[in-house]
């Protein structure tokens, strides 16, 4: 009998898509949401149930959220590919999209590595309720000090990006992608290792990288453009890996499920990158951080005290 249903299929892709981008960690909800729930959601959903193919469901539908990050920044994928290739050709490190293209893979190196070394031994271990709604609290304890520690007050007058003069005429994707090119290759590195604090469940992945970059003194925007390039491999590659379980007798009796659950994430993720793109032109973290400081504290009061 399958232990996924279609409605749970489809509640977990839409709440997937939606989270893993939100700076407030997909993996914490996917966890703190069904036990919330109870019944047959806490029972079916439970990633750190022995033999349960949950957590290799949400991994596969962390492919369908990638492909609609890929779909989103397709033109900054192109000039990223289009950099990287030249650069290999060349052998040279001149422009906006070589240096673009080598910064992200510098970034990624760190969480590659921890992601094949920690990763299973984070997610069995804190994968329950109570470890993730302390990660959740710290996430968003993490979120308000970034604004309050680094910029003062709320941050607000530095959430946006300006122009300078003489760049006008550019497009805001290529302003963006120069300011970025801009940084050294160790800030990338420390900013891509930050996707580690992710492996702790409740502990978000963009809200970990955007964090670091506004740390490192980038704006916002730029910050969460970031993010989101960097988040593209590394949640592609993981779920390259787990998806051909889903191929074989741990997919049994919920292919289906599974595909409907990824359709809904695929439109999540693209429908919250398109939001969340122009949310950081002017907005800062402070709202996700209140959230998830409520949420963390109001979950571990309902499971401990309960």
């Amino acid at each position: 009998m399958s232990v996924l249903t279609y409605p749970e299929a489809v509640g977990v892709g839409l709440l997937q898509g939606v989270t893993e981008l939100f700076p407030v960690s997909s993996l914490g909800h996917s966890i703190l949401v069904p036990a919330l729930l109870g019944g047959h959601w806490q029972r079916d959903l439970n990633v750190s149930a022995e033999g349960s193919p949950y957590l290799n469901v949400l991994i596969g539908l962390h492919l369908a959220t990638a492909l609609a990050l890929v779909v989103f920044f397709r033109r900054d994928w192109a000039r990223v590919l289009r950099g990287l290739v030249s650069s290999v050709r060349e052998r040279r490190i001149e422009t906006v999209e070589q240096r673009l293209a080598w910064l992200l893979v510098a970034a990624t190196i760190p969480v590659g590595i921890a992601g094949l070394a920690l990763d299973s031994v984070f997610r069995s271990t804190l994968g329950r309720p109570v470890p993730t709604a302390v990660f959740l609290s710290l996430n968003g304890v993490v979120l308000y000090l970034t604004e309050r520690l680094r910029r003062g007050g709320t941050g607000r007058r530095r959430a946006g990006a300006s122009v300078a003069p003489g760049e006008e005429h550019l497009d805001p994707q290529e302003l963006s992608d120069r300011r970025i090119a801009g940084l050294t290759f160790r800030t990338a590195m420390v900013i891509g290792a930050a996707q580690i604090l992710a492996l702790c469940p409740g502990i978000s992945r963009s809200g970990s990288t955007i964090s670091a970059g506004v740390f490192k003194g980038m704006n916002h925007e730029d910050s969460a453009r970031f993010a989101f390039l960097l988040a593209t491999p590394v949640i592609g590659a993981a779920a390259l890996l787990k998806v051909p379980s889903l191929l074989g007798p741990a997919g049994d009796g919920i292919r289906g499920q599974v595909l409907a659950g990824a359709a809904a994430s695929f439109v999540a993720g693209y429908v919250a990158v398109k939001y969340l793109t122009k949310y950081f032109e002017t907005r800062t973290l402070t709202p996700f951080a209140i959230y998830c400081t409520l949420a963390g504290l109001g979950s571990l009061a309902y499971f401990t005290l309960g």
